[in-house]
């Protein structure tokens, strides 16, 4: 049998960002570390989602190590000590990848006790093997830090970076400032400019754009909180809206950074430096309202400040809709999904099974309800597989938007060869698993015994 689950609060109440807009409402926007635009959505079959990050270690700030994930909650180390900068250090690094076709991150050069005056930039083909480009001196008069410069590029393909800088007048008094990419080379910069509004004294500053809004969150270095900016346009005014414990992340958060996920919400990453916890939040209502936060399973207290770069790849998981299938357990293989009195369970099914039961163990396989790049799944009566109280079960469809997002699955590629992986797609990171050969909706742990529970073998249906 598999270990006890982790705890779930009661699906009404959880998370009150997760009441979603319907896909329709999904906003066009701009994804940070990710050229152009395009509508939130699942990958379409045969393709992937790809996470990267390149963080930073709690252990030391002299390399960095690459981590991927398919659903920004499960992240996986793809290399180790992955870039080692040939002097200095590394720090705060942020990744993008260009129109060139390159990775390139930049980063901070020299830990924080240490003057600090110079960004540094590498560039990767592969985001695995990284060539040193360059430590770019900040052309700020009597400049003593120049601090987590963060990629933004902007709708028209300009590529900027905004790097928090101090004075020698007062080190610790932190201001960010704008700078532009001269050449598509990434190899000149503009003149730095302050941005106006957001003032002294903050830190960590990321931005994304949505429509002809651009949203800032930067960290205010006297209250400890992230706080909430918009402009109308990149170099401001910048107008702070948003402060205090407004989204209720709590203080001593710090490195900040956001990227959107396959359904259109909004995940924001951030480094609990106080508690030594990384986490992560999700918004549904363009950044009003957040889920509480959550420790990012897996590398939460080993990385340290990153930024995303999303990307949609080929190879990833392949299933046909509009097809039937049988669903069997990846790591318990005599074991399928079969719906009984209205529930998804995990009985044994054989040959010798009765024709009832080989029916009510096959499913018809259909577009998502809620996205078509995502998957339902139907029994023999018509009824849909959905979510409730976390418990997977079978129900008419209502025809609300809230019925089709509980009853929207996203794949992922699973723990074995062949398997498959069906993410929430209301609730990212929740995935259908087994325990007690019962199916539930829980959240990743980032365990492999979690990522085998929750993988199972589309096959051949039964019925």
């Amino acid at each position: 049998m598999t270990a006890q689950p982790p705890a779930t609060p009661a699906r009404r109440t959880l998370l009150r960002a997760l009441a979603a807009l319907p896909a329709s409402a999904l906003v066009l926007a701009e994804t940070p570390g990710l050229l152009g635009t395009a509508l939130a959505a699942a990958p379409p079959s045969g393709s992937a989602t790809r996470y990267t990050i390149v963080p930073f270690l709690n252990s030391t700030d002299g390399t960095v190590n690459v981590y991927q994930s398919d659903d920004a909650t499960d992240f996986r180390l793809l290399k180790s000590s992955a870039y080692t900068p040939p002097s200095n250090r590394i720090r705060d690094a942020s990744i993008i990848r260009h129109t060139d076709g390159y990775y390139y991150i930049t980063y901070t050069t020299h830990t924080w006790q240490d003057p600090s005056t110079t960004i540094g930039f590498a560039r990767s083909a592969d985001r695995v093997n990284w060539t040193f480009l360059y430590d770019y001196p900040v052309p700020i008069a009597n400049l003593s830090r120049a601090w987590a410069p963060e990629f933004f590029v902007d709708s028209d393909g300009s590529v900027n970076v905004i790097v928090s800088c101090s004075t020698r007048n007062d080190e610790w008094i932190f201001t960010p400032y704008l700078l532009r990419a001269a050449n598509s080379a990434l190899t000149g910069w503009t003149s730095p400019v302050a941005l106006p509004g957001l003032g002294a004294n903050r830190i960590d500053t990321f931005l994304v754009r949505t429509g002809s809004t651009y949203h800032a969150f930067t960290k205010n270095e006297t209250t400890k909180y992230i706080e909430y900016a918009t402009a109308p346009n990149l170099t401001g005014p910048y107008t702070v809206s948003r402060t205090g414990n407004w989204a209720g992340w709590g203080s001593y958060r710090e490195g900040q950074a956001l990227v959107q996920l396959d359904n259109g919400a909004w995940r924001m990453f951030f480094d609990g430096y106080g508690d030594g916890s990384y986490y992560y939040s999700d918004s549904y209502d363009t950044f009003a309202t957040w889920s509480a936060p959550t420790p990012l399973p897996g590398i939460s207290g080993t990385a340290r400040h990153f930024t995303v770069v999303k990307e949609t790849v080929a190879g990833g998981p392949s299933l046909a809709r509009n097809t039937t299938r049988s669903f069997q357990s990846a790591n318990y293989p005599t074991r399928y999904w079969q719906q009984q009195s209205a529930l998804l369970n995990l009985p044994v099914v054989t040959a010798s099974s009765t024709t009832a039961e080989k029916q009510a163990a096959t499913f018809a396989v259909v577009p998502g309800l809620a996205d078509s790049n995502a998957y339902s799944f139907r029994d023999t009566s018509g009824n849909y597989l959905r979510h409730y109280d976390f418990r997977a079960r079978f129900d008419a469809n209502s025809g609300t938007s809230t019925f089709a997002r509980d009853a929207t699955f996203i794949a992922r590629a699973g723990a074995t060869s062949g398997s498959l992986r069906f993410e929430s797609y209301n609730y990212p990171g929740y995935y259908l698993r087994h325990y007690g050969y019962q199916l539930r909706v829980e959240r990743s742990n980032g365990t492999d015994l979690f990522r085998q529970d929750s993988s199972f073998v589309p096959v051949g249906a039964w019925g």
